[in-house]
């Protein structure tokens, strides 16, 4: 039973890009978020770590393709 809202302020680019993605999948936003967050909460939940963190270790990767020049 969904009984509680939540209200965000996102940039106009962002909700509009989220919007688009939505529509090109043909779901709903607001079922986008929500399987989010349960899928994060589990994380949270189940101990299994931060949710963003592959993401955290690629970013942190050199893009490929560049290498440190010997020192």
């Amino acid at each position: 039973m969904k009984d509680a809202g939540i209200r965000i302020r996102v940039e106009k680019n962002l909700r509009s890009a989220f919007a688009a993605a939505c529509q090109a999948e043909n779901k709903q936003a607001s079922d986008v978020l929500r399987d989010f967050m349960q899928a994060y909460v589990a994380r949270y939940q189940g101990g299994q770590g931060d949710l963003f963190s592959e993401r955290r270790e690629e970013e942190a990767r050199p893009p490929t393709g560049l290498h440190a020049s010997p020192t």
